[in-house]
């Protein structure tokens, strides 16, 4: 028969396959990270290619379709070592989904780069479709995140995923100025989804330092260059403060492309660095749980040598509720110390658990505030008509007038959606 430290033994080794697991998950983030890097620049220069006639970033954007080439690589193994290990992932129908998705965008890149190498798309229609393939690629990694089953791990993914799209967002304002100067013109739609997206990077890296930690956000404050900042706020204002139809000079161009990749490359900076501590956790917490593994399987094979009667330690009230530590190296208990021993493993094992899962019932209110939010904005698109950008505005100034948080404006949005009269089919 079964004892109670054979199944402790099996919990832990449930724990650790489910170490091994987000282990996984955190590389094909941190992969996913390099290859949203790489796109992101080529979005950029392809903006430039594409708005200065092809003048412009010829080289380097041929340059960058290798780099891109090469990141997509490493992200399809992981792909497929995730499927070769479906079994072992909790979330796995939502995650497969996702990379479901994105693997056909993947597939159509030569083709885009093909247009864009011919002249056939605009600068809009080039970043749109690279901000779908981003998108999608982005959405693995909140999937991910939403996944993690260890609270600490989790954090740092929820971190890591507002990073990722915070910096996404910087890659769309740099692609989104790089085509107003190469083009020489701005006009009042750009300038307000110019003015979004520097609202839409502030949010995402306030959540950001909200999870990492102070020394990450430190770090990321840190990183960022104070006359690298005032160039790019410079050229914003030559921008979006001026009157719509004024002339921009087209050699701006470069130098807006350049500002901003510094500061988006001190942004991968950073992400490496939170790629580089999901690591380090994964593998601390999985060495821990093996020594504890270790250790009680020896206990199991020294009772199973014990030919002693069994006693009534469970229900032995007058016994300390916690053992003395005992000394590493140090021989086993015997008797009725051993039977405690067991017990106060088992119970704090329990209560292990459930604080992690309190914690983690914590970070992942955040995830599902995200979740409310798109939905919300999704149902504002569909039946007000409006651009994501415009939903999102609605639901900040409702938030701000009535002195609610923005989920709770979601959530009232959402609970009205069976009230909306249907959309007449064109």
């Amino acid at each position: 028969m079964k004892s109670g430290l054979s199944f402790l033994i099996a919990a832990l080794r449930c724990e650790i396959d489910e170490l091994d697991q987000l282990a996984r998950t955190s590389a094909l983030v941190a992969t996913i990270g390099r290859l949203v890097h790489a796109l992101q620049r080529e979005r950029g220069l392809s903006n430039v290619f594409l708005a200065s006639g092809g003048c412009r970033f010829a080289a380097q954007r041929a340059e960058q379709t290798h780099a891109c080439l090469l990141a997509e690589e490493a992200v399809r193994a992981c792909f497929d070592r995730l499927e070769a290990d479906a079994s072992g992932i909790g979330n796995g129908a939502r995650l497969f989904s996702r990379i479901a998705w994105v693997l056909p965008g993947l597939a159509a890149l030569p083709t885009l780069r093909s247009r864009i190498g011919a002249m056939e798309l605009s600068p809009a229609d080039a970043t749109a479709a690279f901000v779908k393939l981003v998108s999608g690629l982005l959405a693995v990694v909140f999937e991910a995140a939403d996944g993690a089953t260890d609270p600490e791990i989790s954090r740092l993914l929820v971190a890591m995923f507002n990073f990722m799209q915070g910096k996404e967002f910087a890659g769309q304002e740099r692609a989104c100025g790089a085509a107003a100067f190469a083009s020489g013109r701005n006009d009042a739609d750009r300038q307000q989804q110019w003015l979004h997206l520097i609202e839409s990077q502030e949010r995402c890296f306030q959540v950001f330092v909200e999870f990492a930690g102070g020394a990450m956000g430190e770090r990321w404050y840190a990183n960022q260059s104070p006359q690298q900042l005032a160039e790019q706020e410079r050229m914003r204002r030559i921008a979006c403060a001026a009157p719509a139809g004024v002339v921009l000079d087209p050699e701006l161009s470069s130098t807006w492309f350049d500002c901003c990749s510094r500061r988006i490359d001190a942004m991968q900076a950073v992400e490496e660095q939170l790629a580089a501590d999901l690591r380090l956790i994964c593998e601390q917490k999985t060495a821990r749980a093996r020594a504890e593994l270790t250790a009680h399987e020896a206990l199991l094979a020294h009772l199973a040598d014990d030919e002693g009667t069994p006693s009534a330690a469970f229900f032995d009230e007058s016994a300390p509720a916690q053992s003395p530590p005992r000394v590493m190296g140090a021989a086993p208990p015997y008797g009725r110390q051993l039977e405690r021993s067991i017990l106060d493993m088992v119970q704090e094992q329990s209560l292990r658990l459930q604080a992690m899962g309190e914690e983690l019932d914590t970070v992942r209110a955040a995830l599902n505030e995200r979740k409310l939010v798109e939905r919300a904005k999704g149902l504002l698109m569909a039946h007000r008509r409006l651009s994501e950008e415009e939903a999102h505005k609605m639901l900040r100034r409702t938030a701000m007038s009535q002195g609610r948080r923005l989920v709770e404006v979601a959530e009232s949005v959402l609970a009205m959606a069976e009230y909306l009269p249907p959309q007449p089919v064109r």
